[in-house]
């Protein structure tokens, strides 16, 4: 155990540091006596500062009297606070700062996050603060902004990307499906109260269940003292919220569902497949193997685009994989040749039977999706403001070691470990299969005689 102080106002704070995480060069931690953990990442290629909270929050811990609230909670957080008692002045603020800011609601983390220039460093930190730990739930508030986040879920709405993705899901995650839907429910998002939020703020919104990352043009020296001055004295909740309020495990599929959507506005037919992929927590070799493999499936090369694309039964065909602390799943998105439906699905069902064949894919290629994931890792790393979200994705679904080795993992992968997470989690294994398509098509092609198990 390590014991760092910093000492501030004549006062010593001792940080202690258990399990000191593995992190790359120019990041540092440090974990707050009330839990909260703080990273700063030093990047001093422009000179600005960005300051990120994460919580552990979002749709996984919503039973279907919350669905969607955490979602309205982080658009809530930008209203009113105890030092900015209304918007217009909270908006001002962030114009006096020349604050870029924004947060996001997903499966396992809310986020809100400034960018600013590194001379507000103190100010960003301390408006941060308020908006967190001070929030004010005013009636008034909520009747303008409920309306907001329900026309984010009706927008959605109008893509049949996103209708097949909702039927889906619920056929995916039956009784859990609000625990997997950030977006929500019409009905809970209308009639969302000020109690309500105060019980999502009660339940999750503490250091403990937390992390603050500070990063740009800093010193992480300075940085640590702001922090620890700032928000050292937020309290600790006492308790694990996910221990208090455990995260029900999701039920295996138990058989394989087709299902048709008609719409009249999908013009142009969608094909999903998804099964449940690895998690976190049991299989974290697992979620590095699928997106190696991912990768090797988005490749020209691959036998996968070649049998679908180059042979025009699809003019797109993605495979993908999720990583999460529960249930990450894998999902096929098709947007199939409108005339040859039927070709087109046979096809993908042969090419996944042939997934865990030995031949599939070559070294050569699997070297390649290796290279692919290195450059896009080094692209993403160039823009020092997305820095922060990256990092606390992770800390929230995985753990900043997993963040920090996940590289080096990717590059360890061999073929036997991606036949080893198709044998898991693919083959033979029930799964969900939906298209999505307009009346017309639908009776053109006569999906009912093929598109079923």
């Amino acid at each position: 155990m390590k014991i760092y102080k910093l000492f501030l106002s004549g006062f010593a704070f001792p940080l202690i540091a258990i399990s000191q995480p593995h992190l790359p060069n120019s990041y540092y931690w440090q974990k707050m006596p009330n839990g909260l953990e703080v990273v700063v990442i030093e990047n001093a290629k422009v000179p600005l500062a960005t300051i990120e909270i994460a919580v552990k929050n979002g749709a996984y811990t919503e039973g279907p009297e919350y669905s969607g609230l955490s979602h309205l909670f982080e658009h809530m957080f930008f209203k009113a606070n105890k030092d900015y008692p209304n918007q217009e002045k909270l908006l001002k603020r962030t114009q006096e700062l020349g604050m870029i800011w924004n947060g996001t609601t997903g499966v396992e983390r809310v986020n809100y996050f400034f960018t600013f220039n590194k001379d507000s460093l103190n100010a960003g930190l301390k408006f941060m603060n308020a908006a967190i730990r001070f929030p004010i739930y005013r009636t008034e508030d909520m009747q303008k902004e409920r309306p907001v986040v329900d026309g984010e879920f009706q927008r959605a709405e109008s893509d049949p990307g996103f209708q097949i993705w909702f039927e889906s899901q619920k056929k995916l995650w039956g009784d859990l499906m609000t625990r997997k839907n950030p977006i929500g429910d019409h009905n809970v998002i209308n009639t969302a109260t000020p109690e309500k939020m105060m019980i999502i703020k009660n339940k999750y919104y503490h250091p403990n269940n937390s992390i603050l990352v500070i990063c740009g043009d800093v010193k992480h020296d300075e940085a640590f003292a702001l922090a620890n001055k700032i928000f050292g004295d937020w309290p600790n909740s006492g308790f694990d919220p996910h221990e208090k309020y455990p995260i029900p495990e999701f039920a295996p599929l138990t058989s394989t569902e087709y299902f048709v959507k008609e719409s009249s506005i999908a013009q142009t037919p969608y094909m999903m497949y998804w099964w449940h992929g690895p998690d976190y927590r049991h299989d974290s070799a697992g979620t590095v193997a699928a997106d190696v493999f991912s990768t090797i499936l988005r490749m020209n090369s691959s036998k996968w685009q070649q049998a679908l694309v180059d042979k025009g039964l699809a003019t797109y065909a993605d495979v993908s994989y999720q990583t999460l602390s529960y249930v990450g799943p894998i999902n096929i998105f098709v947007i199939p040749n409108p005339n040859k439906l039927k070709e087109c699905h046979t096809e993908i069902l042969k090419q996944v039977k042939m997934w865990d064949q030995n031949d599939y894919f070559t070294n050569g290629q699997l070297a390649d999706a290796k290279q692919i994931i290195r450059r896009n890792d080094i692209r993403q790393n160039e823009k020092p403001s997305s820095l922060a979200s990256q990092l606390t994705y992770q800390w929230c679904s995985t753990s900043l070691d997993y963040y920090t080795a996940y590289l080096d993992n990717c590059m360890k992968v061999t073929k036997k470990d991606i036949q080893k997470y198709i044998e898991k989690y693919i083959t033979g294994k029930s799964f969900v299969a939906g298209m999505i398509i307009n009346s017309a098509m639908n009776k053109a092609a006569n999906t009912a005689q093929f598109f079923k198990p």
